[in-house]
């Protein structure tokens, strides 16, 4: 089984890690979510239809809850065409990445073995993850806080993420303001 919430849309040309890998035939289970590359909310699991009716049946969390609503299925469909007729984008999105990342590295900041444009800042404490939220909210830049239980208690951190559309002079001003707090954000992880 993969998780590919974070990949779905950016790495195999957008088609997701098995296919970035090579392994599609080797994957039983594709699991994903709706609420990155394609801008909505909910999720998904996909595979063998007697897996899929022993989930429907099994998973408690699935079977008490309800169909996504028609927008946010439209929504979806029109991004996978965008997916497909635009490759240009998950190109552009993968530049951005790649550009964050090495950009952050060199800083100095640890984000772990990412490969794509959903990038963590690896702080550490959650107190002072959350002092670097907000010293970084105050900057302009917003940031999503993974705090335990979500993450293990020493590896609290800020989730960044990147779109196709982020402009270069954002992604500078991004890096620029990183770089900025990078002596606060760091002295104290």
């Amino acid at each position: 089984m993969v998780d590919d919430a974070h990949s779905l849309g950016v790495l195999g040309g957008g088609r997701g890690t098995a296919h970035h890998f090579g392994c599609t035939d080797g994957v039983d289970l594709i699991m994903g979510t709706f609420s990155k590359a394609f801008a909505s909310v909910g999720g998904f699991i996909a595979g063998p239809k007697e897996v899929i009716q022993w989930i429907q049946i099994f998973a408690r969390p699935f079977i008490f809850s309800a169909s996504l609503p028609p927008a946010n299925t439209a929504t979806v469909l029109a991004c996978l065409d965008v997916i497909e007729q635009e490759p240009e984008r998950v190109a552009r999105v993968n530049a951005v990445g790649d550009r964050v990342r090495r950009e952050l590295r060199a800083m100095g900041y640890q984000i772990g073995t990412t490969q794509t444009p959903v990038i963590p800042i690896i702080i550490g404490d959650m107190m002072k993850t959350i002092k670097a939220w907000s010293i970084l909210f105050q900057e302009g830049i917003y940031t999503n806080v993974a705090l335990p239980p979500a993450v293990p208690p020493e590896l609290s951190l800020l989730r960044t993420s990147y779109m196709a559309t982020h402009t270069d002079a954002q992604v500078d001003r991004i890096l620029e303001t990183f770089a900025k707090v990078r002596h606060v954000l760091t002295s104290e992880a």
